[in-house]
């Protein structure tokens, strides 16, 4: 059976961040999750945390696109 959702360690360690950092994320709703059981156990689906590193990704170009453009314009003058 596919595995659909993992836990906040596999998610801290898909992104290169801490578990505290993971749980910071889940509880400001940057990222989706279901609380299942007991106390602190979260879930996350793959997908999301996949959309998340995509959201992540045209974030950065658009940034870096901006940036240049600003240099662009400065070195015109």
């Amino acid at each position: 059976m596919e595995q659909r959702f993992i836990g906040l360690a596999d998610v801290a360690e898909w992104l290169g961040i801490s578990g505290s950092q993971a749980r910071a994320m889940v509880l400001s709703g940057e990222l989706p999750a279901i609380q299942v059981g007991g106390r602190n156990q979260w879930r996350v689906a793959i997908a999301d945390v996949e959309a998340y590193i995509a959201q992540k990704f045209r974030e950065n170009e658009e940034r870096l696109a901006s940036e240049a453009e600003a240099r662009r314009a400065r070195s015109e003058f």
